[in-house]
């Protein structure tokens, strides 16, 4: 199985996950259920939330170059292999499958 290095740069959020709250945001469910069945398959995606994590917003040059010409409206950021591919979006099931080589069926938890 493909090894690459993904990293995903969340906006500020009320929670790691963003998962809190009476309006919880779909996309939000969304891509914490891909990033769990990848962590149960040991595949484990770096998030980081701009409220709990603002130095690592700073020390990567990537990202702090990235806001410092975009700003922080276009988070969420995705990294794959320490260079940008998606902003102001979160990657789709499908781009998540292709970058680490298996079918999109294989991102959602079976029970």
């Amino acid at each position: 199985m493909n090894t690459r290095e993904i990293k995903i740069y969340d906006p500020t959020l009320c929670c790691p996950t963003g998962l809190c709250g009476v309006n919880i945001d779909p996309e939000l469910m969304r891509i914490a259920v891909v990033l769990e069945t990848l962590k149960k398959k040991g595949i484990i995606v770096e998030r980081f939330n701009l409220r709990d994590n603002p130095q690592v917003y700073v020390t990567n040059k990537v990202i702090n170059d990235f806001l410092m010409k975009e700003g922080a409206e276009k988070l969420p950021v995705t990294t794959v292999d320490g260079k940008i591919e998606i902003t102001a979006a979160y990657p789709t099931n499908a781009q998540i499958a292709e970058w680490y080589g298996m079918s999109e069926d294989e991102l959602t938890i079976k029970k």
